[in-house]
């Protein structure tokens, strides 16, 4: 297949520890679906954990896993964001956000050490994290007369559709979820009811 339409991320927010010689690595994982949540998700941590030397993270976004960022806040470069993003890498995960919240212990834990920390802390938080698969869908906005309502609800119930939200007045209109593998051929299905129109709005 061409198009893998499904891709892996985690179902809720979690976390684990992770011990080095007196230092403490906190990580915590969170689904996120836009880079706009990190700033609340950092400074909430920072918030929590003001006496935290380094608060470091790295994060994968959109569905064919392009869009990533990382940050080592202060830590050398390349020891602390990179094997958190290379963790996510290896196990394929995305829409993610890792932060590996550091308790220096007074021991300087060497660049092997610190990059062994920061991966093992995130590879600890991803094995208690629910890692779920899910469809890329499309989403859009189907347009008709009241009079069509029957045979538009008939085909969103054959094709499966999840409705997103719905407004029906003399001009109906009802957003919906369609996996992305599916949509030339829903597309087609409305286009045979008489005056109705699809409209594409994003997808997810």
């Amino acid at each position: 297949m061409l198009f893998d339409d499904t891709y892996k991320t985690i179902a809720e927010p979690a976390e684990a520890i992770f011990r080095d010689r007196g230092s403490k690595f906190l990580a915590f994982a969170y689904p996120i679906q836009s880079a706009s949540q990190i700033k609340e998700v950092i400074a909430k941590l920072k918030t929590e954990h003001p006496k935290a030397n380094h608060h470091c993270w790295a994060m994968r976004l959109s569905v064919d896993r392009s869009v990533f960022k990382l940050n080592d806040d202060g830590e050398p470069s390349g020891n602390a964001g990179r094997p958190i993003l290379n963790t996510l890498l290896s196990k394929d995960i995305t829409n993610t956000l890792v932060v590996v919240v550091r308790y220096f212990g007074g021991t300087l834990l060497g660049v092997p050490g610190l990059i062994n920390a920061y991966k093992t802390a995130t590879e600890d938080v991803l094995a208690v994290s629910q890692i779920i698969e899910k469809t890329v869908n499309d989403i859009y906005t189907i347009s008709f007369d009241y009079l069509q309502m029957n045979d538009v609800m008939r085909l969103i119930k054959e094709a499966d559709l999840q409705i997103i939200e719905q407004t029906f007045d003399n001009d109906c209109s009802i957003q919906v979820s369609i996996r992305k593998t599916h949509v030339n051929a829903v597309l087609a299905k409305v286009d045979k009811i008489t005056g109705a129109k699809t409209k594409y709005d994003y997808s997810l």
